[in-house]
């Protein structure tokens, strides 16, 4: 038998089961060879088509020996300097390295690549759940292993990926202010940071935008503004999705921004003399405000909520909700879609407005076809 199942101790001495590739192959030559080998996929099919394709190799004359697998603390060393770096933003970068040295490598660190198998990842969803980890935490992690596992491949060091059973649970909630309670919280708010909370709450930028917002992305004269840049932790980089957008200004926008003219330099939003606002000092105002209108208290983000969650309920199609907060893909919109008060209206009536056309309408008999 080629292929077969045998048990096996682990490194921490836990009884585990292979699945094998084991069979002798003879060259035109006569030079007999043997190979036994774990399959990549620990199923009886997959071990056979892993079989043929060793076989196939052999036969074409070009197996190729892999590289051993480096271990998994060595490789995402190598994974983050040489594709997160260079291809991802800067707190992207930041926030992977924090859930590697964390999460993933106390628990992955010491296996080498190809020894990370499916029940090991069942394991370390286990142990993250019982620390009492979200669902939606968890999953973040998992795409991370699952990139860095990904990119090994590419790099011909694994030969694939093993297979990630993403955690279900319930869907986010977020905060927000109703129509009436965003206005009690502007009228609150300090004159001098009004026109930043205005513009926060009419156009949904996010307080890294907020902070990085230059004159030279203005246009009072036409109403329009373009988000360029962001700034975390110092550092300035592009939008979260990765490409400008243009935001169109409402009337209270509008006034905002002339109100807030100054000369202090190239930033909207600055302290005094023209220095970037740190986002610590951006709470404090925040909360003062929500304090003085009687409301809880709230982070910047969910000002944005409110932008789009006013958007919604008064009936704005979520496409363009969409584009305005700049979602790279429509499910990102698609939390806010049960506030549309039309939505599920308009399904219903639709029964009522074509039901009667329907039901007077002849039914042509159905032709069944003959046999020659």
């Amino acid at each position: 038998m080629s292929v077969r199942r045998e048990k096996r101790r682990d490194r921490e001495g836990a009884e585990r089961e292979f699945w094998f590739v084991d069979f002798v192959f003879e060259h035109a030559d006569g030079r007999k060879e043997r190979v036994r080998k774990v399959s990549p996929v620990q199923t009886r099919r997959g071990a056979e088509q892993y079989e043929r394709e060793l076989r196939q190799a052999l036969l074409d004359g070009s197996r190729k020996e892999r590289r051993e697998a480096p271990r998994f603390a060595a490789f995402v060393e190598e994974y983050l300097t040489t594709y997160a770096e260079p291809n991802n933003k800067y707190s992207t970068v930041i926030s992977k390295k924090s859930i590697f040295k964390h999460h993933l490598l106390p628990a992955f660190g010491r296996y080498k690549l190809d020894e990370i198998m499916l029940r090991d990842i069942e394991g370390y969803k286990a142990r993250k759940l019982a620390t009492e980890l979200s669902p939606k935490s968890i999953n973040n992690h998992l795409t991370i292993l699952r990139k860095v596992l990904s990119v090994a491949v590419d790099w011909e060091l694994l030969s694939h990926v093993p297979k990630v059973k993403w955690m279900k649970g319930p869907a986010p909630e977020f905060d927000f202010l109703d129509f009436g309670e965003s206005e009690r919280f502007l009228d609150a708010a300090d004159p001098e940071w009004r026109p930043m909370f205005t513009l926060a709450v009419r156009t949904g930028l996010r307080i890294g935008e907020l902070r990085a917002l230059r004159w030279d992305d203005v246009d009072l004269v036409a109403g329009r503004l373009v988000v360029r840049r962001t700034v975390w932790r110092g550092h300035v980089g592009t939008p979260k999705s990765g490409r400008n957008r243009e935001m169109p200004l409402s009337d209270d926008a509008l006034e905002g921004l002339k109100a807030q003219r100054h000369l202090r330099g190239e930033l909207v939003f600055c302290a005094e003399g023209g220095r970037e606002l740190q986002e610590n000092e951006c709470k404090w105002p925040l909360w003062r405000a929500c304090k003085r209108a009687g409301l809880r208290r709230i982070g910047w983000h969910a000002l944005r909520h409110t932008f789009a969650s006013h958007l919604v309920m008064r009936g704005v199609p979520l496409k363009a909700v969409q584009e305005l907060l700049g979602h790279a893909t429509i499910e990102m919109t698609m939390r806010y879609s049960h506030l549309s008060p039309d939505v599920r209206r308009n399904a219903v009536q639709m029964l009522d407005r074509h039901g009667n056309t329907v039901a007077t309408q002849a039914v042509p008999e159905a032709k069944v076809p003959t046999l020659q």
